[in-house]
């Protein structure tokens, strides 16, 4: 069995981002970047499914330039077996990953895809259901507890109404939501093992990929700073200065 997982370079969670005075985009000159936080949890989710014997080979995917190598090295130094590097210098948008995945996905064979619910960085959550649909596959998304076992993957998904479980024959699409694992910490040793793992190197443009670019940022404005605050004497102060914003 095998199991892609993909795999993508976002600012880190603890950057605060700044945006660019011409409001044309977000600076990322000198920003530290990481792993996508739920893509981290479906790499742990894959190799924890190797560890159990269900799956022989994980490979992760990157989708981006030419420096997202060193990103995907940790992906390997995390466990797992390969990388596949599609190189772009563009951003994609969830529907040219999808299709980009398509095209993996058709080479591959996998029994089992995994992606993290969403990316961090524009909070999309559309590449995992986008992929399903083009590949016409079942789909669990949300999963907050993953069972493979009889050509069947099992989800407990989390749900307005509380948490739902199905079943999904596979091969099939899985994304992850942020209490299905917590992800292992890279040791030393692993980080140098990982030098001598393989990458693949694929052009975007050589996939031949239509292109799923269609939505266009017109400009980035960073949220209003907060109002400085009030302080009040006792209680009836506090009534008497929400009274006068109106919000009694």
């Amino acid at each position: 069995m095998k199991i892609l997982v993909g795999y993508k370079r976002v600012v880190d969670y603890n950057v605060r981002v700044q945006v660019k005075p011409d409001g044309s985009g977000v600076a990322l000159d000198g920003v530290k970047m990481s792993a996508n936080p739920f893509d981290d949890i479906a790499l742990e989710e894959a190799l924890r499914l190797r560890e159990k014997g269900v799956a022989e080979e994980v490979v992760i995917v990157g989708i981006g330039p030419a420096d997202l190598t060193a990103h995907l090295r940790n992906g390997l130094a995390m466990g797992a077996n390969r990388a596949i590097h599609v190189t772009t210098d563009t951003a994609p948008q969830p529907l040219t990953a999808a299709r980009v995945f398509l095209k993996l996905v058709e080479k591959e064979s996998p029994d089992l895809v995994i992606l993290g619910k969403q990316a961090i960085d524009d909070d999309a959550n559309q590449t995992g259901q986008m992929l399903a649909a083009l590949w016409g596959r079942p789909q669990a998304t949300f999963a907050s507890e993953l069972a493979v076992e009889g050509g069947k993957a099992t989800v407990t998904r989390e749900v307005d109404a509380g948490l739902e479980t199905i079943e999904a024959e596979l091969p099939a699409v899985v994304t992850t939501d942020l209490r299905l694992n917590e992800p292992r910490f890279i040791k030393l040793p692993d980080i140098m093992k990982a030098k001598s793992k393989p990458i693949d190197t694929v052009e975007l443009d050589s996939l031949s990929v239509e292109d799923g670019n269609h939505l266009k940022t017109t400009q980035y404005a960073p949220p209003p700073k907060r109002e400085k605050g009030v302080m009040v004497e006792d209680a009836a102060a506090l009534v008497a200065a929400l009274r006068q914003k109106g919000l009694l």
